[in-house]
């Protein structure tokens, strides 16, 4: 296939790019500067400015752009940055694959679990409701930029995914050198639920969805959601270390700010489109999934 990647610099792009060419698909690049190797094509969001010809006879898109969540406390400037650079993608790449004759029949958008806001132990498949808040606000916008496109008759599937644990960073980037030390622990009460996912399931599962007939919501999670402290237990367990030493709420408040409620929200969230679409998860239970992720194991 011909696969269009906007993202691919980030954790999960870079990835999937990895795993795209060595399943022996052509890739192509968006990049916000000019073209200086084959396959890389020029696009500027923040100007509007992506040229149709660029898009033209490609299989697939796949966006995965959007400023980091976690990069930064949660100003006003900060949070309108990760809005708009997901509103401002997703809406351009929309309006010109609907402008297109001949557009690429599928396209594989970013979206995330926060759709759901804090839910507690409530079982979430893709059919329930938005929940509140602001990455709730956010995921809601950013879905809804893809409407042009699928208008069209574009196959818009969007991934909703939950923490991806990987030995390369990601939710696990700060807190594993911690259990290593013996030093970490459970994140608040511990009792919030973490929709995780290894980084080789997500990035196979967004392969098998560029030709899976699915279309609207797809929660890209693991089958076997865990509150925070039975996660950080595990991966202390697999470590041999211990974690008893918990990070109050207050002090993520403190030291977060808002971005504080993130990390403490919960949301239980189940694949049920996934798998019914015939995905097979590498690591379908926590034990698995923790020992990859120690083992430092590559994601694909």
């Amino acid at each position: 296939m011909k696969i269009v990647v906007a993202g691919s610099h980030g954790l999960i792009g870079s990835e999937l790019l990895e795993r795209l060419r060595e399943l022996g698909h052509e890739v192509h690049r968006l990049v916000r500067r000019p073209a200086q190797i084959d396959g890389e094509l020029t696009w500027d969001p923040d100007a509007g400015l992506l040229d149709p010809r660029s898009l033209e006879g490609m299989d697939a898109v796949v966006n995965l752009a959007g400023a980091g969540v976690a990069d930064q406390r949660w100003t006003a400037a900060y949070k309108r940055t990760i809005l708009e650079s997901r509103t401002r993608t997703t809406g351009l790449l929309a309006r010109t694959l609907a402008g297109l004759d001949a557009p690429p029949p599928v396209w594989l958008q970013g979206s995330a679990v926060g759709f759901y806001g804090d839910r507690g132990a409530e079982v979430l498949t893709e059919t329930a409701r938005a929940g509140y808040g602001f990455l709730a606000h956010v995921v809601r916008d950013w879905e809804a930029a893809t409407a042009p496109a699928e208008e069209a008759g574009v196959r818009v599937a969007h991934l909703r995914t939950g923490i991806v644990l990987t030995p390369d960073g990601g939710a696990l980037g700060r807190l594993l050198p911690l259990l290593r030390l013996g030093v970490g622990g459970r994140l608040g009460s511990g009792r919030q639920y973490w929709s995780w996912i290894t980084m080789r399931d997500e990035v196979d599962a967004i392969v098998h969805l560029l030709t899976a007939q699915v279309h609207g919501p797809v929660n890209l999670t693991g089958p076997a959601p865990a509150p925070n402290a039975e996660v950080t237990r595990a991966l202390a367990a697999v470590l041999r270390r211990p974690a008893v030493l918990a990070v109050p709420t207050v002090a993520l408040q403190v030291v977060l700010g808002e971005l504080a409620s993130d990390i403490l929200a919960s949301q239980r969230a189940l694949p049920h489109v996934l798998e019914a679409s015939g995905y097979r998860f590498h690591h379908p239970d926590l034990e698995s999934a923790v020992r990859w992720v120690v083992s430092g194991a590559p994601s694909a």
